[in-house]
């Protein structure tokens, strides 16, 4: 804190009320802490705020996942909570909303709030702004995507070879003409979907001009979009793997839009509520967020105990669901025999 007063040219009392937001200071010096502080890397030092307490524990952890509204988030947001509780350690939790600049503000707000570890879903393209607090001795994990920039435990889904079952059950069911609906391809978990799709397109000899790729789709509702556009061509595709549960969904409302839901075959990725009791129920790759959530609580759990062994990644498996969707074999085409 010194060094950030030296820097802006204030007083240390002028950079403690800056960083806890009090009032009664002018816009002028509060841009000129805030510019100090990010330049010097500068984070509140919650170990010096818990020496107050015996252990320097608040028994709290903040857990960021990527989107609320995703069914994934709530359900590793509940087996992080049900792991944490049993012993006495509250969660705080936020949404990042996928969005890269909330990011670094949300795990800020954390920190300065003394939280004893984080779990959180990298959104932004590197996590390296942590190292500081990581060298601090605060435990880090990483959920859904590895981090980028710094060595940390991360739990994940198995992604490409998930996408790759999926992509070769329409194989083996007759279909060529495959469409794939993505999620942002800047999200890693997106671009190692489309990998395991694209490897087994590769390998069953299509030619890229025989599928469609619309990447990109960031809500149901642009998912909804896309769908109608790609299933309205003149040559619509036989299946399609869309590669995120919101995708999914948007996929589904077009299908019945267009009566379409009984001949044209769809897989997506992770599961989602009530897919089972729709006709045809859609078939998925689930993942598994309760495991995933609750290995996360693990291994923080771990690090606040003292665990030393190298920091690594663990791959959760995914498994084809099948409910009917997946199933739906190809119909010919008008002008083709068979």
């Amino acid at each position: 804190m010194r060094h950030v007063a030296a820097l802006a040219g204030v007083g240390v009392k002028t950079v403690s009320r800056v960083i806890n937001g009090e009032p009664n200071v002018t816009p002028e010096t509060i841009a000129k802490v805030k510019a100090a502080a990010e330049q010097l890397n500068y984070e509140p030092d919650l170990h010096a705020g818990n020496l107050r307490r015996g252990d320097g524990k608040t028994k709290t952890l903040g857990l960021l996942v990527g989107s609320v509204a995703n069914p994934f988030s709530g359900a590793l947001h509940r087996a992080v909570e049900d792991a944490l509780l049993e012993r006495g350690i509250a969660v705080f939790a936020s949404s990042l909303d996928d969005d890269p600049s909330r990011e670094r503000t949300l795990v800020s707000a954390f920190l300065r709030r003394r939280v004893d570890g984080l779990i959180l879903t990298p959104v932004a393209k590197s996590q390296s702004f942590l190292l500081p607090e990581q060298s601090h001795g605060t435990p880090l994990v990483f959920v859904d995507r590895e981090p980028v920039g710094i060595e940390a435990d991360a739990v994940v889904s198995d992604n490409i070879n998930g996408a790759a079952a999926a992509t070769r059950h329409l194989l083996e069911a007759g279909h060529r003409h495959i469409a794939y609906l993505g999620d942002r391809h800047s999200i890693q978990t997106a671009r190692d979907r489309k990998t395991g799709f694209l490897n087994e397109i590769g390998k069953a000899g299509i030619a890229t001009s025989e599928i469609v790729v619309v990447d990109d789709l960031e809500s149901e509702d642009a998912a909804h979009v896309a769908a109608m556009s790609v299933l309205s061509a003149k040559s619509p595709p036989t299946a399609i793997f869309s590669s995120q549960n919101l995708v999914t969904i948007g996929v589904i409302r077009a299908l019945r839009q267009l009566g379409m839901e009984s001949h044209t075959a769809l897989v997506g990725f992770d599961d989602f509520s009530l897919a089972d009791l729709l006709v045809p129920g859609v078939t998925v790759v689930a993942q598994s967020p309760d495991r995933i959530g609750a290995l996360a609580a693990e291994r923080i759990l771990a690090r606040l105990d003292g665990d030393t062994q190298p920091e690594r990644t663990y791959v959760i498996p995914t498994e084809l669901v099948q409910r009917g969707s997946g199933e739906i074999r190809p119909r010919a085409r008008p002008g083709r025999a068979g």
